[in-house]
């Protein structure tokens, strides 16, 4: 198996060296370890370094933070085109759709068009590279980001944690994109849902760890075993084999990132 989006940098020290031991004990390949901004990136190539074969790197802005100052994000743009050969993808990238909900519920103006300004810059630069796009669009801004992967011809698009609608599942599905499922599935319906419009042929799993979980993972802490759940309720879903739907995710995802 393969946690195909984590936020392995925001670990404390000693529990990602844990993890890291125990990822064989869990039949846990590799990570895709994705950052927040420069330093985050900075860090997770530390990682990369630290446990070849295991950390699959991935650089990027998450969108849920204030847009960095203009130096900041050359900085960073220089740091993803100094270090693609090793970049599995940009990312994580995309709109601040929870921050812009959570402002317009306090009455508070919200400037979302430098987030898509940067997102385009994102997304420029991974077809100028060649890479794959991971992001963070939900609801109404997955529209979005589906304008702008269109507007550059970028077909490997990975929209992790995904909620929107049917007719935008279509539509990222028409365009080749792929949806992961975090250890929410056990009990969400509404995710469950999601997950049988979506062909197992563009799923993946992930934990977006160290985020927390509900259901049968309330108070623990957040680790990629639990990629395992994950995958066990997508066979569910789809009436297929747990092994089966192991081999078609883990698939998927080295296909998506170039694992080889």
């Amino acid at each position: 198996m393969i946690d195909a989006h984590i936020h392995l940098d925001l670990y404390e020290q000693a529990d990602i060296e844990g993890m890291m031991r125990e990822l064989p004990k869990w039949g846990v390949d590799r990570v895709v370890a994705v950052s927040v901004d420069l330093a985050s990136s900075r860090r997770v190539r530390q990682l990369y370094l630290d446990y070849p074969g295991l950390v699959v790197p991935a650089y990027g802005q998450h969108p849920e933070r204030s847009i960095p100052a203009e130096k900041e994000t050359e900085e960073l743009f220089a740091f993803i085109r100094r270090h693609q050969e090793e970049t599995a993808a940009v990312g994580e990238v995309g709109l601040p759709y929870y921050s812009r909900r959570e402002a317009e519920q306090k009455g508070e103006r919200f400037a979302l068009e430098p987030y898509k300004e940067l997102l385009e810059a994102f997304i420029k630069l991974a077809k100028e590279l060649d890479k794959p796009v991971v992001l963070h669009a939900v609801y109404e801004d997955a529209d979005t980001a589906c304008d702008l992967l269109e507007k550059y011809s970028v077909s490997r698009a990975h929209f992790h944690w995904f909620k929107g609608s049917e007719k935008t599942v279509r539509r990222m599905m028409e365009n080749g994109y792929y949806v992961s499922f975090t250890p929410d599935i056990v009990y969400s319906e509404k995710i469950r849902a999601l997950a049988k419009l979506v062909p197992i042929e563009r799923a993946m799993a992930e934990t977006d760890g160290p985020w927390p979980f509900e259901g049968p993972f309330h108070g623990q802490k957040t680790h990629p075993r639990m990629v395992g759940s994950v995958i066990r309720e997508l066979a569910a879903i789809k009436s297929l084999s747990p092994e089966e739907a192991d081999a078609i995710v883990l698939a998927n995802t080295m296909k998506f990132y170039g694992i080889r």
